[in-house]
């Protein structure tokens, strides 16, 4: 295997917080071992574009608490052409980076897949999404501090729920998975989430409706997972205005909202772990490899089984959530 000498490090799809975090500990690892470091901006499109920076240890001081990426992120649809990713290995040669990291969520860490397929490089992915949908990590970097946004902004719906006596449906991201609905409608104190995990067998607003909400409660708090195969929030909201004529219902979208802030204090330590087990794998021999946390231990999850493999729902929480909302 070559001897590496100089990493690059992007971030890509979108955007959580805790993403400097990680690019300050993979740089000042990389720095402390010796090796160069290239930060790559604007993700794979500028990975095609030739966007190359050097870092040094100043380029990462006074990071470790902002929200967002300083190396920009983008969606790239030329590397997703294998003429896109021709360009992108001939940049990276022409700097004479020996491996890459690459900090993003599925779709990140397929196109980082595909790229280390082609090309003999070896590349390690950070789980860095709000979602936290991928295989074979307890938490991805982000999730906590939208979580925590989530829950805010959701305490402060309720005074409003409480003073109209209204039920609110309040949408929150995820895509295809429902953990921030689920924990975010817990720790609120919600009186229900829709998920996807759970549309298989059970109609969730007949659930709700039916059985789990009373007349004597003068408001009530719907956590929706956001889904578009579902249609969303407002498939829901319809369907009360149609089915249930008799509720006052409003809706809340929380949209990008959950994405921006200042990360928490676990998504700072946890992205920091990351980062620099990141450098750890790489002085190891690793590559095309996750980096995850499972039962507070650091593990090393190959990338193909982390965007391919479904991660479970906790069904115990919804157990704990549809006693704690009677």
């Amino acid at each position: 295997m070559k001897e590496i000498k100089t990493i690059g490090i992007l971030t890509s799809g979108g955007d959580a917080p805790g993403m400097n975090a990680a690019i300050r500990a993979v740089t000042r690892t990389a720095i402390y071992n010796g090796w160069r470091v290239y930060g790559i901006y604007r993700g794979f499109e500028g990975l095609i574009n030739g966007e190359f920076k050097e870092l040094t240890t100043e380029s990462v001081s006074n990071t470790v608490q902002r929200g967002g990426t300083f190396l920009k992120t983008a969606r790239s649809e030329a590397f997703r052409t294998p003429e896109g990713r021709k360009v992108a290995y001939t940049n990276l040669v022409k700097h004479r980076v020996d491996a890459l990291i690459v900090i993003g969520g599925n779709g990140s860490l397929a196109g980082a897949q595909e790229f280390a397929r082609e090309y003999d490089i070896p590349v390690v992915g950070l789980p860095g999404t709000i979602d936290n949908d991928l295989y074979g990590t307890d938490s991805t970097i982000g999730y906590d501090t939208a979580l925590n946004t989530i829950v805010e902004c959701v305490d402060k719906i309720r005074d409003t729920a409480t003073s109209h006596e209204r039920i609110f449906f309040v949408e929150v991201m995820g895509r295809d998975a429902g953990f921030l609905a689920q924990n975010s409608a817990i720790a609120a104190g919600a009186e229900a989430a829709i998920i996807p995990e759970d549309k298989t067998d059970i109609d969730q607003l007949e659930k709700f409706i039916g059985h789990g909400f009373r007349k004597s409660k003068s408001s009530s708090i719907v956590i929706v997972s956001e889904n578009q195969k579902e249609g969303g929030v407002m498939h829901y909201v319809d369907r009360v205005h149609k089915e249930y004529p008799q509720y006052d219902v409003r809706v809340s979208i929380l949209g990008h909202l959950q994405r921006g802030g200042r990360p928490s204090a676990y998504d700072r330590i946890l992205a920091s772990r990351l980062g620099y087990a990141s450098i750890e794998a790489l002085q190891e021999g690793q590559r095309n490899i996750m980096v995850g946390i499972n039962d507070d231990k650091i593990v090393y999850v190959p990338i193909n089984k982390a965007i391919k493999m479904d991660k479970p729902i906790d069904r115990e929480l919804m157990n704990v959530l549809g006693a704690l909302s009677i």
